[in-house]
């Protein structure tokens, strides 16, 4: 099997690691964070000019059309730098939900701007009562011709604030749970009727409650499958994202018991931390397997690439937990200081592993 990359994924893969070495370091990092849109504005035109925001949309759109393995470098590259652009919500799963299910009116009018970086869309789909089933929607939508109105509310949007629409997931018909029923819509950002309350999570970065009251919105095509696509996607990237923290947190870790003495000796010198940290490359390889096994799958094969990828982040969603939570250990009390790189990182994982389900949702869809 060819593990190679072609020569516009290694050209890609060189942009992205050239962009976290030019642009972030821990410092910088906080900085981004502290903005109200939880990212730089400034970095997410940066990554448009660079071409990392056009490389997961297809060609007809503007984009680059890059596949699987290619976004799986890029991503897993960010990860490695702690990049906090929402680079996975609203490009990959937003995005190319978008593309999927606009009309070619509405692609004309939006996809030149999307892969330019010059707006951006979120997904509003997560409702609170909705735990681990992807289908939980009590958000109504009332259809008149080409218009449509939304009452509801969505409680976990990703980078919400700064976007210029969002794509809602609302019932037509049917009861909360089922999958028929659901339908996608677009809603402008300053809509009447849409209220956004913005929060931090867990990792710094903002998420924020959207609620619509009689709001005025544009029908899309598709409903749960293209949904379930989409979100099946992003959540290769956000593995490959949470490979890349992985690998920072054993290299930092490694690089600091090569370094730091205890008795005179370094700790990596000690047998029993030896074993720990052989464990931990083990799972990181394991990790790396699983998931070029997903980027590689047959995506016309809808159920054995989801089965992939659900593998994938299952095994990856947990071991990225155990890592982190050895790194800390490993680096004493100051592990979970914000003076360090570890802990940021593993907040980071934390949040990935949660989202937008838990492992064990992901497990048990895997094993049925």
């Amino acid at each position: 099997m060819n593990f190679d990359l072609s020569e516009d994924e290694e050209m890609l893969k060189a942009v992205a690691e050239r962009f976290v070495t030019d642009h972030y370091d821990l410092d910088r990092r906080r900085g981004y964070l502290a903005h109200d849109q939880g990212f730089s504005p400034e970095n997410w035109a940066l990554m448009a000019e660079l071409g990392l925001i056009a490389a997961p949309m297809s060609e007809d759109s503007g984009g680059l059309g890059i596949g699987s393995t290619g976004l799986m470098t890029i991503f897993e590259a960010l990860g490695r730098g702690l990049v906090v652009e929402p680079l996975a919500e609203s490009i990959v799963l937003a995005a190319g939900l978008f593309e999927r299910t606009a009309s070619d009116a509405l692609k004309a009018a939006w996809l030149e701007s999307l892969a330019m970086g010059e707006r951006r869309l979120a997904l509003a789909h997560r409702e609170a009562a909705a735990r681990d089933n992807p289908h939980w929607i009590e958000t109504r939508a009332q259809i008149t011709g080409d218009s449509a109105t939304l009452t509801g509310e969505k409680s976990l949007v990703i980078a919400p604030m700064g976007a210029a629409a969002f794509i809602v997931s609302a019932r037509t018909s049917g009861h909360s749970g089922d999958a028929q029923g659901i339908a996608l819509f677009l809603v402008a950002a300053d809509a009447p009727g849409l209220h956004i309350k913005p929060w931090r999570l867990v990792d710094g970065s903002v998420g924020g409650t959207v609620t619509f009251a009689n709001t005025p919105a544009t029908p899309l095509g598709g409903g749960a499958e293209e949904l379930d696509n989409a979100q099946t996607r992003a959540s290769l990237v956000r593995s490959a994202e949470a490979l890349g923290i992985m690998q920072r947190l054993f290299d930092e870790t490694l690089e600091y018991l090569r370094t730091r003495k205890q008795f005179g000796a370094p700790l990596a010198s000690f047998q029993a931390l030896q074993h720990r940290m052989v464990d931990q490359y083990s799972a990181l390889e394991q990790a790396r397997s699983l998931l070029y096994i997903a980027a590689m799958a047959d995506g016309a094969d809808k159920t054995a690439w989801r089965k992939a990828v659900d593998g994938a982040r299952a095994y990856i969603a947990e071991a990225s937990i155990d890592l982190g939570h050895e790194a800390i250990q490993l680096h004493g009390g100051m592990g979970v200081t914000d003076e360090l790189i570890i802990g940021h990182g593993h907040k980071r994982l934390l949040m990935l592993s949660r989202w937008p389900e838990s492992p064990e949702r992901t497990l048990d869809r895997y094993a049925a």
